[in-house]
């Protein structure tokens, strides 16, 4: 893959990992295919690299690269074409009330402590419950194309923080964290619709989800954001994951 970078072709280089434990299916191996050099994955190359399956974590672009398993399927969603239903409209009502801001990349000690809590209440015990604030601001504060930190309070209270990437066509869902101690909120669910609807407002088509995993509980919630497209074939596809 290459691209026109100041009137010269940069080339886009693959590589694939070795075998690591699955994140998401107990019992599995996963691999990776790996986007290099990092430095020249700008915007443009980078949306275009998403509509090919790829995600990011901090500077790294990967997509599944499995042997035996092809269980991560990217998803998108229509967002001009998206409605609500009726338990997506109530968490959109219930949280209704939050601020939100849009903030550059930067660290901040209340964000990382709500991070903290977050991945000790939801992912104990999983690679990034221990994480320190460098490993944080790898993950979360490290990024080569245009990204934003949306920064959601309740009064003065910090209640969930998203990290979110722009495309040329739509907005990616990169990783979301939140109060884990507020037993009845659904702050996942409105960040999402939240994200649908600042892409509209930006006349945007698409939000990327990342992954779809049918057979893990925390990565099938996707399926509930519809119409819902698919990536098959190396083609995007209307997807209806209630059917076969």
């Amino acid at each position: 893959m290459s691209h026109r970078d100041a009137g010269q072709f940069v080339a886009i280089h693959f590589y694939a990992t070795a075998p690591y434990a699955c994140s998401y299916l107990p019992g599995r191996e996963a691999r990776s295919q790996v986007a290099i050099p990092a430095e020249s994955i700008d915007r443009r190359v980078y949306s275009q690299l998403v509509q090919l399956g790829f995600r990011r974590s901090g500077l790294h672009t990967y997509r599944p690269y499995c042997d035996l398993c092809q269980s991560c399927v990217p998803v998108r969603v229509l967002v001009h074409d998206f409605a609500p239903d009726r338990s997506q409209r109530r968490a959109w009502k219930r949280h209704g009330h939050l601020s939100v801001r849009l903030l550059p990349l930067k660290y901040s000690a209340e964000h990382y402590a709500l991070y903290r809590r977050y991945q000790a209440a939801r992912h104990h015990g999983g690679g990034m419950s221990e994480d320190d604030p460098a490993q944080y601001a790898e993950f979360i504060l490290k990024s080569g194309v245009e990204s934003w930190l949306a920064e959601f309070r309740d009064g003065e209270t910090l209640k969930m923080v998203s990290l979110i990437d722009r495309l040329d066509d739509g907005l990616s869902a990169v990783y979301t964290y939140y109060e884990p101690d507020d037993a009845h909120a659904s702050y996942g669910v409105y960040n999402v619709l939240w994200q649908i609807d600042l892409a509209r407002q930006l006349g945007l088509r698409h939000l990327y989800l990342g992954y779809w995993i049918g057979e893990s509980r925390k990565m099938a919630y996707k399926s509930g954001y519809r119409p819902l497209e698919r990536l098959s074939g190396g083609r995007w596809v209307s997807f209806d994951p209630t059917r076969p």
